[in-house]
């Protein structure tokens, strides 16, 4: 494979204790009772408006989601100075005998700056983060944006993530994928989606190298 798409949250930044703790914040707003790291690991899911209204019990309209999610970004930024790498970070992406980038569905004026604050802008040729002011949908549409401004096709790309819908982003533009087990995401949900599940950035890369490129449709068809 030429080319490897890296995640961001939960897969190069170890921020899952973070982002539960800004889980229930949001939670606690609406009168919900908390979450753990383990429950969030098994329940989450995207959109993000879906989680909440089973977190909730309770149906989560678009004012409401607004409100959770500026919520949620408030108490995430005010935290994230606490947050590391993950351990293996700069190992894993000086691994990667090809290029790199990111691609994250967190804001991406605020993703740009965190990038260069923890010395990591020289590895990616391109950065995209979340451009409108509210996300929590589907990665699909952002992998497909980002690889058409590199101007690569997904059969030429791996994508490494920690997540069911990093899974499924890649399959719909037919790039490899390995998953991160020290994530957002239980790991028996990461190997129902049939994808190899790395529990290092490391193993990561290695299983990456050994993706072969996949079969354009036109020819199973």
């Amino acid at each position: 494979m030429a080319h490897l798409v890296w995640d961001w949250n939960g897969t190069l930044l170890d921020d899952l204790t973070l982002v539960v703790e800004a889980t229930n914040a949001c939670l606690a707003l609406f009168g919900g009772g908390p979450t753990t790291a383990e429950e969030h690991r098994r329940e989450f899911c995207r959109p993000v408006s879906a989680y909440y209204e089973v977190a909730l019990g309770r149906a989560v309209d678009a004012a409401d989601f607004a409100r959770l999610d500026r919520l949620f970004h408030e108490t995430y930024s005010a935290g994230l100075a606490a947050c590391a790498l993950a351990a293996d970070a700069h190992h894993a992406l000086t691994g990667w005998p090809g290029t790199q980038s990111l691609l994250s569905m967190w804001f991406h004026d605020r993703l740009v700056p965190t990038i260069d604050r923890y010395g990591l802008a020289g590895y990616f040729v391109r950065v995209d983060g979340l451009r409108a002011q509210i996300g929590g949908g589907s990665k699909t549409p952002h992998l497909v944006s980002h690889l058409s401004a590199l101007g690569l096709d997904g059969a030429d790309c791996v994508l490494v993530g920690d997540s069911v819908d990093d899974a499924e982003a890649a399959e719909a533009v037919g790039a490899g994928c390995v998953l991160y087990s020290g994530g957002f995401t239980d790991i028996d949900r990461l190997r129902a989606t049939g994808r190899p599940v790395a529990h290092t950035l490391t193993e990561a890369v290695r299983l990456a190298q050994a993706i072969t490129p996949a079969e354009p449709a036109s020819a199973r068809e």
